[in-house]
């Protein structure tokens, strides 16, 4: 810069010497005088001119080596949009501003994340591609019964969780950590830092939750039994009272063998409903695995439509072909939801409709009534529930446990299009 500026003074400063040295008359010492004070001003301009470029440019270098070492508080002070430097140095101080909010917002969602990872009650490991520990919360501390100070940098081998750095991405496993011994359920992923591929590991403990649901299990169980059981119960301990004071009066009435041939036949009928309801829970709760077949799709809903005699229902022809499933168990299941749009068609007089196509590898089969619809479909599974005299509260939620059993799924809707409920059946063909 300081070359070039000097070449541009240089035809002048010529000149300049030419019209003094040689066509002016001038005494030798104005000349020399002259001739310093040229030389001197064209060299200061020109010095002038290298600044004026050097010192925005050197100012631009500490500003970019500030930012490169992670400082972005440094801005220039004299950056004026008045020529093409000045702009740059306002772009440079805008992005300096930009990187410090970034930087900010990075520092502050990293803090949350590990305030984050030391809170859940899930161990989480983070191993390099060496398999080498590099990240570890307090959860896994206390599954390894260890600090993150003696165990950081050691090897997934010397943790003992090699094993789970290969095979299948997510395991469920009994084993005994140095915590102690239970069930866990082992997650696998990857991710990058630095271009370098590491391994993330995540280990949940199901000991807790699958007690806290076995209790659940065992309280509904109880709730349900305890409940239907005193209902049988109390009448035939207030009858089996009544018939005892009754056998113990002296002399008898007369109309005794009435009122014991009475008491008795209510403590069979209960006795007999008492036995109905363990049986219907024991047969839910005993759902053979269903025993696959070729089933002729056309064939099993046209047989399971001639066998309900009440209403006929209406047949929308689909596709003929195959499927594999249990056909004992896909009857009762057909069975139980024509059973329930008829009963709800019965009681407005209205028809009950059968259609099935096929969807790509799937099976749809739908059932639709003409009835007063669901008034609450929250409760439509839930064991022993229903909304029937002397109905059991079992059909619909086996008819679901057969329907996943092989594979499908089944749900119930009110109809949009009339009055009803629509019963949808999916199975894989």
């Amino acid at each position: 810069m300081l070359l070039l500026a000097l070449a541009s003074g240089l035809p002048a400063v010529v000149t300049a010497m030419v019209i003094l040295w040689w066509l002016g008359n001038y005494t030798p010492k104005v000349q020399w005088t002259l001739t310093i004070v040229i030389l001197a001003a064209w060299w200061a301009c020109a010095a002038a001119v290298r600044d004026r470029v050097a010192s925005p440019l050197r100012t631009l270098a500490n500003l970019l080596e500030a930012m490169r070492e992670g400082d972005y508080s440094i801005r220039a002070t004299a950056a004026k949009g008045e020529d093409a430097l000045g702009d740059v140095m306002q772009q440079v101080n805008a992005m300096g501003a930009t990187l410090r909010a970034q930087r900010l917002g990075a520092l502050e969602a990293t803090t949350l994340l590990r305030k984050v990872m030391e809170e859940i009650d899930v161990a989480i490991f983070a191993f390099d591609g060496d398999q080498h520990l590099r990240l570890v919360n307090r959860a896994g501390e206390r599954l390894l019964a260890q600090p993150a100070e003696r165990i950081m940098n050691a090897s997934a081998a010397a943790l003992d969780l090699a094993e789970f750095l290969g095979g299948d991405e997510t395991q469920s496993i009994q084993r005994t950590f140095p915590s102690g011994p239970g069930r866990w359920a082992i997650h696998r992923s990857g991710f990058r830092e630095g271009g370098l591929p590491h391994h993330l590991l995540v280990v949940t403990d199901l000991t807790r939750a699958l007690r806290e649901e076995e209790l659940q299990a065992w309280q509904r169980l109880v709730r349900v039994l305890g409940h239907e059981m005193n209902n049988s119960l109390a009448p035939i301990k207030s009858i089996a009272g009544s018939l005892e004071s009754l056998v113990k009066r002296d002399p008898l009435p007369s109309d005794w063998r009435e009122d014991t041939s009475r008491g008795l036949s209510i403590i069979a009928t209960r006795s007999e409903g008492l036995s109905r309801f363990l049986g219907a829970y024991a047969r839910l709760a005993k759902l053979p695995r269903p025993q696959l077949a070729a089933v002729d799709v056309g064939a099993w809903i046209r047989n399971v439509a001639g066998l309900e005699q009440r209403i006929q229902a209406t047949l929308r022809a689909g596709p003929e072909f195959t499927l594999r499933g249990d056909r004992d168990q896909l009857d009762q299941l057909l069975i139980n939801l024509l059973r329930n749009a008829v009963d709800a068609s019965l009681e407005t007089g209205g028809g009950v409709s059968i259609a099935w196509s096929r969807m790509g590898t799937l099976l749809e089969v739908l059932i639709e009534d003409e009835g007063h619809g669901l008034s609450n479909t929250s409760n439509l599974f839930v064991p022993f529930f229903t909304t029937k005299p002397g109905g059991s509260g079992i059909g619909l939620l086996l008819s679901r446990q057969i329907a996943e059993a092989h594979g499908g799924s089944l749900d119930l809707q009110n109809r949009v299009d009339a009055q009803g409920c629509r019963a949808r059946l999916m199975l894989p063909v």
